[in-house]
């Protein structure tokens, strides 16, 4: 080498100054790259044609050739489509964009950069098919999850026979089969196939994976028994296979996987009893099976496990005592065995750790005395154990714990006193102890849990009065001390709480008078203070309380029921209040069971002594009435006859008719306008609606003419908007026609059994807000149809959209709507997913469907005042926009385990 320094002196030039027509090819095409794509945060401003693309952010290149090897771009809130110039980058062994906004489809072209080993595009907006990029045999990682692609399953990954990881998870394929040929990734230690809409069993093929480490099949259709060839994939530490319909007993030959960690076949429709040798897996973190049909008890080899972590099977049938041991061991962080039969003692160790914060053991058979144990576990956020058969006291330190958000006691058979230690919970946000024995007084304490949103203590022994710290409780929306002993008079300082939706003080033995200050809670929707021994009046501003449910009856009030409170609440209401009467010129006194309001006897005397004068004056009333009689008798005639010109005039051809149109569908004025009786097919509030055969098309239309007046205005924009509208359970509108005060719409005509069908099982006389189940509660005793009327129905219909219900269905019970059953199942995370529409639901929208049921349930409040307005809605929907979330790397949990 030394003969030749020149050659030498070139050689090391090549290398450290590469030759530089490839970067020029290279650079071009990463600025194409880079202008397809929007840059909101900058991240790309280092990209410069001035530049070599191996000084750009998130490039790197080859040392000896220059060549661009790597794209890796996470999370930089990038949007846009990703540009075929790509292609170009011959040597690219690495092309990455997880956790970004890109859209579009996936350029075919990248099929030529023959030497990638990595593709990693999840947690995108990606659409369309996925071409074939079976050609890409180096790739060792390729990751397309939780995007939109849709199309064909991609089974020709079967052919990449080096692949390492692979995810396709969580896209919209049609459906499909897992493809045999997933036998061939020999290498594969990740795979990913959850929310993809597979069918079918799984392959006996996937035993040829003996490197797989993650098996995720999750939320698909899934069926047939759980497969005895996953036992033999020795190496397998996470198997998520929940949300299917996985059926049969779990095989014996599990308890082989020594390495297993997590697993879940939550939701399927297995049974049986677990094999012995589960509880010999040590090695088991998190351990998943509710909502199947498992019966029998627990192996106790579970409370010998040491890193258990995640515990759920509530919604099964299991029978016996738990494990003595359970959570002795381990460090636990949440148990769910609701809803099943265990029976004996209640577990002693579930918080031995002192980690654990969510413990759920509601409806269950335990009994006999909480442990003690418990009063110590300050890490505790949730605690229930409802309808059970535990009794004697509840530890002190329980009633103290500093985190604890929930604690649900209730249908036990508890006794002894409410500690003086609540004030500590300050976290606390739901005391929920109904149908026990618990006694003595109420603590003033209790005044301190400012944060506390629920209250129900009914059906104990508590005596004593009222506490009136209860008034500082800013957030409490729902109080419930009905079928108590508590005595003395209600404290006016429960009008404190502003946003109390809910008071029950029932069949107690309260006395003295219904505070005046109960009309400052403006969000009051029920209340209940019947079976006491209130006296006095009921205070007139009650009626600024939009009340939809009252109950008053069976105390020892007197005077006059107001007015607006006896349309809500009926007679019902009021009965057993001998003082009480009603006005006898109120429409409601009708068949009333009600006293009727009379002066008293100091009233008549004065009344007799000036009847002459009454007289007078009763006669001058009468004629002045009678006149009045005859003129509103008039003009109620004349506009009768204005009516019917009106109606008959518009059938009358006017060039003036201002037509817009929102279809191909040829409409003449003339015709819309000449409606013949004949072909009334309904007549509504708002005014009635026509079958009309139109002559040029042929078509079939129904048009409504709207009444005049006030109560019916069509603006021209609004009718834009409509007529834009394409969903299957809408009408479409075809036209308006508008003059003046007048106007017609032309709707596309259904037969009553379609129209049916568009209703959701509503009303086949109308699809629209008076349908029921989308009615707004307050309809029900005003007929006045307001902007938080319209609201309501809008959140009625939010709720189809995120949990795939129809407003009305069987499960609801009788009587009940989509709006009862979502608030029946907002008690806690858990419920609250159940809520979501699993056929829709990844964890890529889990957040933003969250934020929308939020706004839903806002809308259908039952006090209008409470709800949102329209403008409010729309700011909180943009504001849920759910598309800003951060994915998980690759070979990290899909599924985001939110326990409880």
């Amino acid at each position: 080498m030394a003969k030749h320094p020149f050659l030498h002196f070139l050689l090391l030039c090549f290398y450290f100054f590469p030759p530089c027509t490839p970067l020029t090819v290279e650079t071009e095409a990463l600025l194409n790259f880079k202008n397809q794509l929007k840059d909101p945060l900058n991240f790309l401003h280092s990209w410069k044609d001035s530049d070599s693309p191996c000084e750009f952010l998130g490039i790197k290149c080859d040392m000896v050739s220059g060549r661009v090897t790597e794209i890796s771009l996470d999370n930089k809130s990038l949007s846009g489509v990703i540009s075929p110039s790509i292609s170009s980058l011959e040597s690219l062994t690495t092309f990455s964009l997880p956790s970004n906004h890109i859209s579009g489809k996936l350029p075919p072209e990248l099929a030529n950069c023959t030497n990638l080993r990595v593709l990693n595009l999840t947690g995108n907006n990606m659409v369309g098919p996925i071409p074939d990029l079976s050609g890409l045999r180096s790739l060792v990682s390729l990751d397309l999850s939780l995007n939109y692609f849709s199309g064909s399953f991609p089974s020709w990954v079967g052919n990449l026979s080096s692949l390492v990881e692979l995810g396709l998870g969580g896209n919209y394929f049609n459906e499909a089969e897992i493809p045999e040929g997933i036998g061939n990734l020999k290498n594969l230690t990740w795979l990913y196939l959850g929310g993809a809409n597979l069918r079918g069993e799984i392959p006996e093929s996937i035993v040829e994976l003996k490197s797989l480490q993650t098996l995720d099949i999750s939320n698909n259709n899934i069926s047939g028994n759980f497969p005895k060839s996953i036992a033999k994939l020795k190496n397998l530490n996470k198997i998520e296979l929940f949300a299917n319909n996985l059926t049969g007993e779990i095989p014996p030959e599990l308890a082989n996987l020594t390495f297993l960690r997590e697993f879940d076949i939550s939701k399927n429709n297995m049974y049986g009893k677990l094999p012995e040798g589960i509880g010999n897996l040590k090695n088991l973190v998190v351990f998943q099976l509710y909502k199947n049909n498992f019966s029998g008890e627990l192996p106790a080899g579970f409370g010998d496990m040491q890193h258990l972590i995640g515990f759920s099977i509530y919604g099964n049938s299991f029978t016996g005592e738990f494990p003595v041991n359970f959570g002795r061991f381990s460090p636990l962080d949440s148990i769910d065995i609701s809803e099943n039969q265990f029976s004996g003692g209640f577990p002693k160790f579930l918080c031995e750790s002192r980690k654990l914060r969510f413990l759920l053991a509601l409806e269950n058979n335990f009994s006999g005395e909480l442990p003690e144990s418990y009063a110590g576990c300050k890490s505790l956020e949730r605690f229930r154990i409802n309808l059970n058969r535990l009794s004697g006291k509840i530890p002190d330190g329980i009633w103290a714990l500093p985190n604890v958000k929930m604690i649900d006691f209730g249908d036990n058979e508890f006794i002894g006193e409410i500690s003086a230690g609540i004030g500590f919970a300050a976290s606390l946000t739901q005391l929920v102890l109904p149908n026990n024995r618990l006694l003595g007084e109420l603590p003033s304490e209790l005044g301190k849990l400012t944060n506390l949103e629920r209250l129900h203590l009914s059906n104990n022994n508590f005596t004593g009065e009222i506490p009136a710290g209860i008034g500082a409780m800013e957030q409490l929306s729902s109080l419930h001390l009905e079928r108590n002993s508590l005595t003395g008079s209600i404290p006016p300082e429960v009008g404190n709480c502003a946003r109390l939706v809910e008071l029950n003080l029932a069949l107690n033995s309260l006395t003295g008078n219904i505070p005046q200050t109960f009309s400052l809670m403006s969000s009051l929707n029920s209340l209940n203070l019947s079976r006491n021994k209130l006296t006095g009046l009921i205070p007139e501003n009650l009626k600024k309380l939009k009340l939809s449910s009252i109950d008053l009856s069976e105390n020892q009030l007197s005077g006059r029921v107001p007015s607006d409170l006896l349309t809500m609440g009926g007679d019902k209401a009021f009965l057993g209040n001998k003082g009480l009467c009603v006005v006898q010129n109120s429409k409601l006194h009708v068949n009333s069971m009600m006293n009727i309001c009379t002066a008293n006897h100091s009233q008549r005397g004065i009344f007799a002594g000036k009847s002459v004068l009454f007289s007078v004056i009763a006669s001058a009333l009468v004629v002045l009435l009678a006149g009045l009689l005859l003129v509103s008798y008039k003009n109620f005639k004349l506009r009768e006859a204005d009516r019917e010109n009106e109606l008959e005039g518009e059938k009358e051809v006017d060039p003036k008719w201002k037509l817009a149109s929102f279809n191909q569908l040829d409409i003449d004025a003339d015709e819309i306008c000449n409606l013949e009786a004949e072909n009334l097919i309904g007549s509504g509030a708002t005014g009635k609606v026509y079958r009309l055969d139109l002559k040029k098309s042929g078509s079939t239309v129904a048009v409504k003419q709207l009444w005049k007046g006030d109560g019916v205005k069509i603006l021209a924009s609004e009718m834009e908007i409509l007529g834009k509208i394409r969903h299957r359970n809408i009408l479409k509108l075809y036209a308006s026609l508008l003059k003046g005060g007048s106007s017609f719409l032309v709707f596309e005509y259904m037969a009553n059994a379609k129209i049916a069908e568009k209703c959701h099982k509503g009303s086949e006389n109308s699809c629209l807000a008076g349908t029921h189940g989308y009615i707004a509660p307050e309809l029900a005793y005003t007929l006045k149809v307001t902007e938080k009327s319209d609201v309501y129905s809008f959140g009625v219909v939010l709720l189809e959209l995120v949990s795939g219900r129809r407003p009305i269905e069987e499960e609801y019970g009788e009587g009940k709507d989509i709006v009862y059953w979502v608030l029946n199942h907002v008690n806690d995370r858990e419920s609250v997913l159940r809520v979501l529409d699993d056929k829709v639901v990844t964890d890529s929208v889990q957040d933003g469907m969250l934020k929308v049921l939020k706004v839903a349930i806002l809308c259908t409040t039952k006090l209008p005042s409470v709800r949102p307005s329209m403008r409010e809605v729309v700011k909180m929907l943009i504001d849920a926009d759910p598309c800003t979330f951060r994915s998980p790397d690759s070979n990290a949990d899909k599924n985001g385990k939110v326990f409880l």
